[in-house]
């Protein structure tokens, strides 16, 4: 290798500070961008006098693009140099969120958000990887929770940061704040960070990076969309669900098949900890998304809780993700991992068994302790899952592991948050008109609006019918919390997959044996 990154024990403890600072401005800047537009869109849609259903391809493009060009990220920085595409990927992400704050139209802001998507991709595994590569082994741990404050705090703390830029100045700036961070990345990153790139050209399979492109873009586009289209009763999402099953078949037949090199290292797929680690990250990043995607249009609509206060009161849930990093890096290498993993699944699953007891009485209290209390338990799950998961691969596999790493978990989020939506919007209209049964000129509760229902204006019926519409919603609300409490309890069986690394010079940080 050229220029390769020195070896961890001979950098200064300055130094390695000074990457680990730049290439996590990186990280959450792109982190942020991952929630911060979403309450931005009503006044997005009003300024680029966009229609409803066109308005979402604002986030559509962005998730889309960033879902094909994550898998991209080994290849890139094993041909090109991982200095060289980290630069080009924050220059990139930094004009183009430079670009959609100026954007006059929705077509521009579109094209925009997709060259954003294009250009983020890579900064997520990439930093994910420097960190491991600058740290010892045994550093490993405080590495991860490091990385991981910064991809979970960032979707956690955008809510509120982006409502509070559109309500004090407007939805341009959600892109603005994104300038002197990437310049301050990019001068870090330029300053600080050798090159690491192969003497010779790596092969590229063009064909496996073909099939898994359109396996993932028809499955984000179906996600995204299918709410919106009425699923399976959409011509399109038909056509992108096929799309879909036939990229994945012959990518997963292309893999297992091919004499030659594939997009796909094969070598990944026979570490256990590897495999056992992305379904993990799989599933949290359903828990982790879907609740981030529930709390803030349940607060805003039930609540009536404004988007500033719907910000501060979730924002709680990153103190406690913060908190726990910070004990579980210390706990790495003086704690049976599993047992540090079970213990945050079991806080996780606490905290939505909270979230079930919610009702419409409620104050702020509950969400708050409810989100620290999650917030507290992914915290505790996230950084010994991402340092275990790449205890036992070899350092030049990194890269392309951190990038189908990062694959899983935004395709996790994608699945988690349509089929919560999807729930959220059937079992509301199942329990409304459950509820609606009811109300009977015989029935005393239905006197709630003063008088006789047969007596009653139509004023009064449309505020009965609010009523019974939003105690629907907060049942719907509910279910959704109890899915996702058993997915939690269900994935602690899981931890059995989890082994001891055994090849020399593992972090001492994984005692598990």
């Amino acid at each position: 290798m050229t220029g390769a990154l020195p070896d961890p024990s001979e950098l200064t403890e300055g130094r390695r500070r000074l990457i680990t600072v730049s290439i996590m401005l990186a990280t959450v800047m792109q982190a942020l961008d991952t929630t911060i537009a979403n309450v931005a869109l009503p006044h997005i849609q009003g300024s680029l006098s966009a229609a409803a259903d066109q308005i979402t391809w604002v986030l559509t493009s962005y998730i889309v693009a960033a879902a094909i060009a994550t898998p991209l990220t080994g290849w890139l920085a094993g041909h090109f140099g991982r200095k060289r595409v980290f630069l080009l990927s924050v220059a990139g992400f930094t004009l183009a969120s430079a670009l959609c704050g100026m954007a006059g139209s929705l077509t521009q802001i579109v094209l925009f958000r997709l060259f954003q998507g294009l250009c983020g991709a890579a900064l997520v595994p990439l930093s994910q990887a420097v960190l491991l590569d600058i740290n010892p082994p045994h550093r490993h741990g405080p590495a991860m929770a490091v990385w991981g404050a910064g991809i979970m705090v960032g979707p956690i703390l955008g809510p509120a940061l982006g409502g509070w830029l559109t309500d004090n100045y407007n939805w341009r700036w959600v892109f603005y704040i994104n300038l002197p961070v990437g310049m301050l990345a990019f001068l870090g990153i330029a300053t600080f960070i050798h090159d690491h790139r192969r003497h010779e050209p790596l092969p590229f399979d063009f064909f496996g990076f073909a099939t898994l492109s359109l396996g993932v873009g028809a499955l984000q586009m179906m996600l995204d969309r299918g709410e919106l289209k009425g699923w399976f009763g959409s011509d399109e999402i038909w056509a992108e669900a096929i799309l879909c099953v036939l990229g994945f078949y012959l990518f997963v037949v292309h893999t297992a098949t091919a004499r030659s090199i594939t997009f796909l290292n094969r070598v990944l797929l026979h570490d256990r900890n590897f495999v056992a680690g992305t379904v993990f990250i799989f599933l949290i990043g359903v828990i982790l998304y879907a609740t981030l995607a529930l709390l803030p249009p349940m607060l805003q609509g039930l609540f009536g809780y404004p988007v500033t206060t719907t910000g501060l009161v979730t924002a709680p849930r990153g103190m406690g993700t913060m908190v726990a990093m910070i004990l579980v890096g210390r706990l790495l290498g003086k704690v049976d991992i599993r047992l540090i993993l079970l213990t945050g699944l079991g806080l996780t699953a606490f905290s939505l068994w909270q979230m079930t007891h919610f009702d419409l009485a409620m104050g702020m209290a509950p969400v708050v302790v409810s989100g620290v209390v999650q917030g507290f338990g992914l915290g505790f799950v996230f950084v010994p899952l991402s340092a275990v998961t790449f205890a036992t691969i070899d350092p030049h596999l990194r890269t392309e592991g951190t990038a189908i790493f990062s694959l899983m978990r935004n395709i996790g989020s994608s699945i988690g948050i349509s089929i919560v939506e999807a729930l959220l919007t059937e079992n509301t209209q199942v329990v409304h008109a459950s509820l609606a049964e009811h109300i009977r000129p015989d029935n005393p509760l239905a006197w709630s609006v003063g008088v006789p229902l047969t007596q009653a204006t139509p004023a009064q019926l449309t505020a009965l019918n609010a009523g019974l519409t939003g105690q629907a919603a907060m049942i719907a609300y509910i279910d959704d919390f109890k899915l996702m409490m058993l997915l939690a309890l269900g994935m602690i069986p899981l931890l059995v997959l989890l082994r001891a690394p055994r090849r020399a010079g593992a972090p001492a940080a994984v005692p598990m044996d």
